[in-house]
């Protein structure tokens, strides 16, 4: 049994200053390390595809289709409520993924949830509507809401270790790219609704146009399988097995070594997904409802921000590399918060311009969070529990963060009937953010290959 770590894994003292395993990446071609980048940002954009495609979706139809007796905003509130079970699902499937993520390995369980990820998605597409069956339903969609977001929360900690184990150094450029896979994803479900919604008319959209995204997901599953089955298995994992250190049960022992870590994780990811979620998502419900902006509008804003988020990411992982993960993340955190006060005001200005302004910039500091984030959180675990750390952590986050942010938005322009509330609940997430950064130790310089006995 591993005995606890110290509170900064950089600290001259931490054991893997005194003790370094024998490393298969120390001569490892860098090709390989490439390929492995690129396939976790193809497959993760994927998977976000899917889970992004649903809120956009129960944003523009499912309140219609799957809600009908309730008015326009409460039938919204509804559709948001599903959407938040993908959320609830997430750290389910870190807990239940992480655990064989690290006693069998990284690679298979990307495989799965690949695949489990992609045929819920498909499923939403074949949904009957209220109108046909009724309240079943809701049920179903709520149903398959849920292993969606089983797929995503044990997705995305095997993407960003198998990029950063296998990485030679700039972990943070490294980790970066499947943290692209978000807006990477974003832009392809709105890019592709909003090519069905400005080519059909609403009635056929609505009536059977909305299904077409879903289903394409099955095509997207193979594109996946294809990238991700000519990857190799984590080299640090597989040392990690032949010092026959595999975990009996790593989350227990997560708990039980790395509870600091885990608050910070909590922390730092509060305010990030508070932030994207309102600047990508609840763009297309204020823009739409309360402004009267055209639905392509809104969706074409959010386009633009998320293709500019695809160079922002790795510019801060990069830069996080050369000045650390703490000082680029608490930028882009204080940003945001002051931003929040001018986004809402740029939307109820009407204006096409200033619309797109406020997305593309409230995106370009959510970068800055996001872009290092991921390499900061799996350096804040050792190997042997980096799975089930990283993964909890950071899923756990996304309940009280991304999940309930559209919703509560919403409820406070219902409520207060002003948009300075939601600023205001913006500027309270960041600050939960900034504190846990300020609190956080600075890991951009610890070595992964930690002692695992």
């Amino acid at each position: 049994m591993s005995a606890p770590l110290p509170t900064h894994p950089s600290h001259p003292s931490h054991p893997s200053h005194s003790f370094r395993a024998p490393r298969a990446r120390d001569s490892q071609d860098p090709r390989t390390a490439r390929r492995v980048a690129v396939a976790s940002m193809v497959g993760t954009s994927l998977e976000w595809y899917d889970f992004f495609l649903y809120g956009l979706a129960a944003a523009l139809v499912f309140k219609k289709l799957f809600f009908p007796s309730f008015n326009p905003l409460s039938g919204t509130l509804m559709a948001f409520a599903t959407y938040a079970v993908g959320f609830v699902a997430r750290p389910v499937g870190g807990a239940i993924f992480g655990h064989y993520g690290d006693k069998i390995g990284r690679k298979n369980i990307l495989i799965f949830t690949l695949v489990l990820m992609g045929v819920s998605t498909f499923a939403i597409g074949l949904l009957p509507t209220y109108d046909t069956i009724g309240v079943a339903a809701p049920i179903l969609l709520v149903t398959l809401r849920f292993f969606q977001g089983l797929g995503l929360g044990g997705e995305w900690g095997g993407a960003v270790l198998m990029t950063i184990e296998h990485s030679r150094g700039r972990r943070g450029l490294a980790a970066s790219w499947p943290q692209v896979g978000a807006p990477a994803g974003n832009l392809l479900a709105a890019g592709v609704l909003g090519l069905l919604s400005a080519a059909m008319p609403d009635d056929a959209f609505h009536s059977w146009g909305w299904r077409i995204p879903f289903l394409l997901s099955a095509a997207l599953i193979a594109v996946g399988l294809w990238i991700r089955g000519s990857l190799h298995e984590s080299p640090l994992f597989l040392e990690v097995k032949q010092q026959q250190a595999v975990p009996k049960t790593p989350l227990l022992e997560v708990l039980r070594l790395h509870p600091r870590s885990l608050l910070v994780v909590l922390g730092a990811r509060i305010g990030s997904d508070v932030c994207y979620y309102i600047f990508a998502l609840f763009i297309v419900t204020y823009a739409t409802q309360h402004v009267g902006h055209p639905r392509e509008l809104a969706l074409h804003a959010v386009l633009i921000g998320s293709a500019f988020q695809l160079f922002f990411m790795p510019l801060f992982g990069a830069l996080s590399d050369r000045y650390g993960r703490r000082p680029v993340s608490l930028a882009g955190a204080v940003g945001a918060a002051a931003w929040g006060f001018a986004f809402f005001p740029l939307l109820d200005t009407k204006s096409p311009a200033l619309l797109f302004l406020a997305a593309v910039v409230g995106l370009f500091f959510h970068a800055a969070m996001y872009g290092p984030q991921a390499a900061f959180v799996s350096e804040l675990f050792s190997t042997r529990l980096r799975y089930s750390g990283s993964s909890v952590g950071y899923q756990v986050a996304g309940i009280l963060g991304g999940a309930l942010a559209p919703m509560i938005a919403l409820a406070l322009l219902t409520y207060f009937g002003t948009s300075l509330a939601i600023s205001l609940y913006l500027l309270g997430a960041l600050a939960i953010n900034i504190v846990a950064m300020l609190a956080a130790p600075e890991t951009h310089t610890v070595d992964l290959a930690l002692p695992t006995r």
